[in-house]
């Protein structure tokens, strides 16, 4: 998040007529009506290139999504057998994992807090780092790296060869290839392209249900947009389309550990500009995919808030305002296969 953003001259109005104020003084007396009527007009003025609803693809290859689905679970892509993409991506827990660090191979740590799959098709870079751009890509981090699955493309695919189910799918899907590391990724990235989560309370107010928002949450988008939030947390996924700096007012990350995940962009290139830079998270289902951060170090979305304006805006948020941003942030929870996500 940036400083404070200008506020829309419509909502000024707005709110200079109902004479209400959110952080100066006791409010005046307003119904919910004339809050909300005039939250709800300052959207369309302001956030209507910035915030949109989640599309929902579907003319994807479903023998494809099915192959793609089996390998996310398929732990053959770990050089012991025992971890798949889903030990630490589980759809179960919100594809993400309520634990700070994931284990990998012979009970191995690592030093970074695994995102939610959810959603991760709309993010302009995949890994916390951002250091690849595209889902196939990201596919083959895990598959090579020593700590997670230990393997290597070679290996997976002579153990996927040697399974008849496999080769008579892969056969099927992709007749003129087969099973190489090229189909593996794209089976498992169209997959993954399918794990999207619309219909928030969020998405039902932006397409037009103007009561999908209480007063309360209309509040807290209000202050999401006031505070500046929206200038990093934007787009389809409300975030996870740039790389931004943790720490812009005081050092967040400085001195705690002194692991090299903890660098950032910077062990991508090498640049002294992006130490402590790392892609801007989606908020989506943000309220329930704790814990936070790269390095998962907080389990409270509370918490959260109030970092993000210590270290990231220079302020110092009220509890009244922290609780509306939060009640805001849980509108951004959305549904899978029909449920709300919990």
């Amino acid at each position: 998040m940036k400083r404070i953003t200008f506020i829309s001259a419509l909502l000024v109005i707005a709110v200079i007529y109902i004479g209400f104020s959110i952080n100066q003084g006791d409010p005046v007396s307003v119904t919910n009506n004339q809050l909300e009527s005039s939250l709800v007009s300052s959207y369309q003025s302001y956030d209507s290139a910035q915030l949109q609803p989640l599309p929902v693809e579907t003319s994807f290859n479903p023998l494809k999504v099915s192959l793609g689905e089996r390998l996310f679970h398929e732990k053959a892509l770990s050089s012991d057998g025992s971890i798949s993409c889903a030990s630490c991506h589980d759809i179960k827990t919100n594809g993400a994992e309520k634990t700070r660090f994931s284990t990998g191979i012979n009970g191995a740590k690592g030093k970074l807090n695994s995102p939610t799959v959810f959603n991760s098709a709309f993010n302009f870079k995949q890994f916390w780092d951002g250091r690849v751009n595209t889902l196939e890509e990201q596919v083959a981090g895990p598959i090579h790296n020593p700590i997670e699955m230990g393997s290597n493309w070679k290996e997976v695919v002579d153990r996927l060869k040697d399974n008849a189910v496999y080769r008579v799918s892969f056969a099927a899907v992709y007749p003129k290839n087969g099973i190489t590391a090229e189909t593996i990724a794209d089976a498992i990235a169209t997959f993954e392209r399918t794990l999207i989560t619309p219909d928030s309370k969020f998405d039902q107010f932006i397409k037009g249900k103007k009561d999908a928002l209480s007063t309360d949450e209309l509040a807290g988008f209000q202050l999401f947009k006031d505070y500046g939030c929206v200038s990093c947390h934007q787009g389809v996924n409300i975030g996870g389309n740039m790389l931004q700096k943790i720490g812009i007012f005081k050092p967040f990350i400085q001195g705690q550990s002194g692991n090299r995940e903890d660098l950032g962009h910077y062990n991508v290139t090498n640049l002294e500009k992006d130490k402590y830079v790392f892609k801007v998270p989606s908020l989506r289902n943000v309220a329930v995919t704790a814990p936070y951060f790269h390095n998962g170090s907080v389990d409270d979305l509370s918490e959260v808030v109030s970092i993000m304006g210590h270290y990231q805006l220079g302020r110092e948020l009220s509890d009244s305002d922290i609780q509306l941003l939060v009640s805001f942030l849980k509108t951004l929870t959305g549904e899978w296969q029909g449920r709300r996500l919990k």
